[in-house]
């Protein structure tokens, strides 16, 4: 057990995008296996928020950063990778249900003349 494991600094805790959009590959890239869970169909659609809220100190307690320098460093490309990949993920889904209400619209009004 790591000499991180008994305390957990409060700059550690908070959000984190990666842990919450990538919860599998996280957890493997973070030594950290509770995020495994997510592969359980229903229970992962409440589990990856637990991921994101939890992550980082689940990340802290399992790793072997030396300082929190450190930890913050390698969580801010977990946390800006997962944000862009869900920004994303908005905007497709957003498009794609625009182009779909459109597609349905454009065939219902062909039908009534």
């Amino acid at each position: 057990m790591s000499e991180n494991s008994t305390h957990i600094p409060e700059e550690v805790k908070g959000w984190n995008w990666g842990a919450f959009i990538f919860n599998v590959l996280w957890g493997i890239g973070n030594k950290t296996y509770l995020p495994l869970l997510c592969l359980i169909p229903i229970f992962n659609l409440i589990w990856m928020f637990v991921c994101g809220f939890k992550g980082n100190e689940w990340a802290w307690q399992d790793g072997d950063y030396k300082d929190v320098e450190t930890f913050k460093a390698v969580q801010a490309t977990w946390n800006r990778a997962g944000l862009v990949y869900f920004i994303i993920t908005v905007a497709f889904l957003a498009l794609y249900f625009l182009f779909i209400g459109t597609v349905i619209t454009s065939i219902l009004n062909n039908n009534r003349y």
